[in-house]
């Protein structure tokens, strides 16, 4: 395998309102000369949940500017820094909502790439997911902080019926929250050409399932009309809330 550092990392991305909401609380940023990915999806009233993700976005953002070297830290340094980095956004938004009555319900999901090296790393807290591509196989790499996952892993429902539960949106775990503790899984993947991963809020899922998703990344090959694609086909299903898809090719 050779160095990512020789590779293109190609981008594409696409963030609405959607068809239900007056307002959109989704955020996204591509920071880091396209090494930091980020998606994140507020919730609390008012302008909370913008404010709570556009927070998370940016504070996770800087911090890990701050803590790694994106050319050449080990992994071990990159897993410890996306760490400090999710639990520091984790307390600032917290802080927020403690000193400003308006802010005091909001919260945010997250979910993140990190491309070091020749590998990139993955984590996530909430419902935001990021998925993988390689050759034929898809997969999510991210784990689903809700309700209807613990459901579905206690073997008290199937997996068919965790997509329609209706508590699927309802978050076990998410930044802003009044617990301190949360889980946080980082994975790494080695990076080669061909490589493909979608990040993505809940509007995105809400509104198509894994097999479209799947058929979608490995069909299009410009990044950015994948995203287009994706978010559409969302708003055609059974979306209701607001819609974000970043998708990265690895060239």
């Amino acid at each position: 395998m050779s160095d990512i550092r020789t590779k293109t990392i190609r981008r594409g991305v696409v963030c609405i309102t959607g068809n239900y909401r007056e307002n959109n609380e989704d955020s996204f940023l591509i920071e880091q000369d396209g090494h930091v990915f980020v998606v994140a999806d507020g919730m609390g009233g008012m302008s909370a949940g913008e404010i709570a993700s556009e927070m998370a976005v940016q504070l996770v953002s800087q911090k890990l500017g701050e803590l790694i070297d994106f050319d050449s830290s080990p992994p071990e340094q990159v897993a410890a820094a996306i760490e400090e980095a999710v639990r520091y956004a984790n307390l600032e938004i917290m802080s927020a909502g403690q000193l400003n009555p308006d802010l005091h319900s909001m919260g945010t999901t997250i979910a993140l790439v990190v491309i070091v090296g020749h590998a990139a790393y993955i984590a996530g807290v909430g419902d935001s997911r990021v998925y993988s591509m390689r050759g034929q196989t898809f997969e999510q790499l991210t784990k689903d902080h809700s309700v209807s996952q613990a459901l579905l892993e206690s073997g008290a429902i199937s997996k068919e019926e965790a997509a329609t539960h209706p508590f699927r949106n309802h978050l076990s775990q998410f930044l802003g929250g009044e617990d301190r503790e949360f889980e946080l899984e980082t994975r790494q993947c080695p990076l080669d050409s061909g490589d493909r991963f979608i990040l993505c809020s809940d509007g995105v899922t809400d509104g198509v399932d894994d097999d479209t998703l799947a058929t979608e990344l490995h069909e299009i090959d410009d990044p950015q009309r994948a995203a287009q694609t994706i978010v559409r086909a969302a708003q055609s299903g059974r979306s209701r809330d607001n819609i974000t898809c970043i998708v990265v090719h690895v060239i």
